[in-house]
């Protein structure tokens, strides 16, 4: 049910002060449903500011709000605070798909307005809302009288993080050249110089946050940069080629700038605030999209036994695309992905996205017969269309790319806009070509057109080098995954760096919080003989527990079957487990360590347990008290053996059965870069 209700502590209090300011009016305030969470919205010095406890405690200390135009006014200071609304929102919602079904929407809301007394009538409104797991707050602008196209120049949302000395933080750096594709770094939250987000924290008192930001729709999406010697943060909006950072009409509201809280670790994995800020489906009935597990002609590419490009090496052959569908068919899996068949690969492909025909296959290629091979045998070909980021020659052609795709029953397309930071290409009025950010307000509205033209002919996207997750796949639900990290890839290249140990376990605290990842798990030739000297930082069962710990509602089966023939009682984990849940609980953990998951299938009673360690061994025990009290469970179990470590002996596992109950506790150890995962089955 959804409603009005009393939000805790709001009202005007006048000041009153005969020598202040007359745009030193008032403060409001709100709480979280359980009241735990407590922000108070207010002005000082003609700035608005806003600071938030959690259970007493403050966490952010007063930290600045507003806007800067080019034409307007800036509404970031001189200004009033009015309280101009508030409400209370408790409803039920069920997620088609996803990490569990049944969601609840619950918060407390406060709007406030910004008031520039200089400027009658000129107002910026800031809506915030507070869930017993966060809040968010997004910046709204009402039609007023004269004013229509507005250009938005600086964000000015702060983020003073109380104790910053003191608190760790689990990030990447922002505006880096390879995108999101780094590996995370920790540091005291005051040396921080910038940060893409989510960005995570961990105080010594326990609390943890992390902030992001949700509903990125015809908007900038932000980094965080220092501001000042004592490491405040404050949002920056990528701008466009001009340096504008967002073009559009009254009325307007920003994203989402989110804050997740928590008193553990486990309690960031376990919020559902990103998704609860978005809207809900605008597709309607989307019972078309199929979670499931897909192969592909993709790996090879990257151990450069074969090329997308064509020759003598080509990957993307009919054959070889056939094998793969077999392969795909006798073990179950839904999908079999196909790179480097269409036109344009060819040369230097990373500087000539132009050339890519995305309706043209290369000879040895037939898209028809390949489709047709894949119904007659239950699975269905996974598209793929890289852009090299030339995402105006994508646009040119997407209407009849995904018409091809529609015609022969392709259901998913895998995206890729590999080009490097600002370098997205965009034609001005003039038909000079610009470079623009991943994610900047073109980027966004680009990245949205292809998944709802793909909407319309039932097709999910699967977007690789992404704008940053922003919980859209409520509002959208075809959009299933994305990239938007470190994934598998890095660990293909004999040179180069291959992820560290402990990268997967820290992708579970901070790319993770916002939403699925197409990591593509599943590796089993982690030591690549005679191709390099440095093997995957994984064990075996560590590349298990990936499917359930990273989670996706498409799971990729990346390697060669052969490397998956050598380990058939490992591999049945992967055949077995699903990709849609009921449920999900973070059980344990700790940022950059460890993290214990328990999923429920969709539909059904049996659970999966995944756990993923980082660079150092780790005891788990765990209880099992999610179980039904009154079933007992047939336990398989697949964890790291005695002497099992990433660096040299990356197969040393066990397989064992056991009889379990929801009294019980579950105890492994998990390697260094290692894992476990179990199958449990109600009896």
């Amino acid at each position: 049910m959804a409603g009005k209700g009393r939000v805790f502590g709001l009202g005007l209090l006048l000041w009153g002060l005969a020598l202040a300011p007359a745009w030193a009016l008032a403060e409001a305030s709100v709480a979280s449903p359980d009241g735990r969470i407590a922000v108070r919205v207010f002005a000082d010095g003609g700035r608005a500011l806003y600071e938030v406890r959690f259970k007493g405690v403050l966490v952010l200390e007063p930290s600045r709000l507003g806007l800067e135009f080019r034409s307007l006014p800036n509404l970031s200071q001189k200004v009033a605070v009015e309280a101009i609304g508030e409400d209370t929102v408790d409803q039920r919602w069920e997620q088609p798909w996803g990490e569990r079904r049944q969601m609840r929407e619950h918060y407390n809301e406060l709007a406030v307005a910004l008031v520039r007394k200089a400027e009658p009538g000129l107002r910026l409104h800031v809506r915030f809302r507070v869930f017993d797991d966060g809040i968010g707050f997004r910046y709204e602008m009402p039609e007023q009288g004269g004013v229509s196209q507005v250009a938005v120049m600086a964000d000015w949302s702060e983020f003073v993080l109380a104790e910053r000395e003191s608190t760790e933080a689990l990030f990447i750096n922002g505006e880096m050249w390879n995108r999101y594709e780094h590996i995370y770094q920790w540091a005291p939250v005051s040396a921080v110089d910038t940060a893409a987000t989510p960005i995570s924290m961990r105080r010594k008192d326990g609390i943890h946050l992390s902030i992001h930001e949700a509903a990125l729709v015809d908007w900038a999406g932000f980094i965080l940069v220092r501001r000042g010697l004592h490491g405040a943060l404050r949002a920056k909006l990528a701008p466009w080629s001009d340096g504008v950072a967002v073009k559009t009409r009254l009325p307007f509201k920003s994203s989402w700038r989110t804050v997740q809280i928590a008193d553990s670790a486990t309690g960031l994995l376990n919020s559902s605030l990103i998704l609860n800020l978005n809207e809900p489906n605008k597709l309607g009935d989307v019972s078309w999209v199929k979670p499931g597990k897909y192969t592909g002609v993709w790996w090879e590419m990257h151990l450069q036994d074969y090329t997308w490009g064509s020759g003598a090496r080509h990957g993307a052959t009919t054959a070889r695309a056939k094998g793969r569908i077999d392969f795909a068919a006798e073990h179950g899996f839904d999908g079999v992905l196909v790179e480097g068949w269409n036109q344009g690969w060819d040369g230097n492909w990373l500087e000539n996205g132009a050339i890519f025909s995305f309706t043209q296959s290369y000879p040895d290629f037939d898209l028809a017969a390949v489709a047709a091979y894949g119904a007659e045998r239950g699975v269905k070909l996974v598209g793929h269309h890289e852009t090299s980021g030339d995402v105006e020659n994508y646009r040119r052609q997407m209407a009849a790319a995904y018409d091809l795709y529609e015609e022969h029953g392709v259901a998913q397309v895998k995206t890729g806009y590999v080009a490097w930071a600002q370098e997205l290409v965009r034609f001005d009025e003039r038909g000079f070509k610009r470079g623009e950010w991943h994610d900047g307000q073109y980027a966004v509205g680009e990245y949205l057109r292809s998944v709802t033209e793909a909407a319309k002919r039932k097709i999910a996207i699967n977007t690789h080098e992404p704008v940053k997750d922003t919980g859209l796949r409520r509002t959208y639900p075809n959009w299933i995954t994305r990239e938007g990290a470190r994934g598998q890839e890095f660990n293909s290249a004999p040179s180069g760096v291959k992820n560290p140990p402990e990268h997967n376990a820290n992708l579970v605290y901070t790319r993770m919080l916002s939403g699925p990842m197409d990591f593509t798990p599943g590796i089993f030739d982690l030591q690549y003989e005679g191709r390099t000297t440095t093997p995957v930082a994984s064990t075996l069962m560590h590349q298990l527990a990936l499917y359930v710990a990273l989670y996706s509602p498409i799971q990729m089966v990346p390697d060669y079957p052969e490397h998956y023939a050598r380990y058939p009682d490992a591999f049945q984990f992967i055949v077995d487990v699903p990709t849609d849940w009921e449920e999900s609980i973070a059980l344990a953990g700790e940022m950059g360590e460890y993290a214990v998951f328990a999923r429920r299938v969709r539909g059904g009673d049996d659970w999966y347990l995944g756990a993923i360690g980082g660079a150092e061994a780790q005891a788990v025990d765990i209880p099992l008290s999610f179980l039904d009290p009154d079933a007992r469970y047939d336990a398989q179990i697949y964890r790291d053996g005695p002497e099992a470590h990433w660096r040299d002996k990356p197969f040393d596992y066990l397989i064992e059965e056991k009889k379990l109950r929801a009294e019980d506790r579950f105890q492994a150890r998990l390697a260094p870069g290692g894992g476990f995962a179990v199958r449990l089955v109600k009896r």
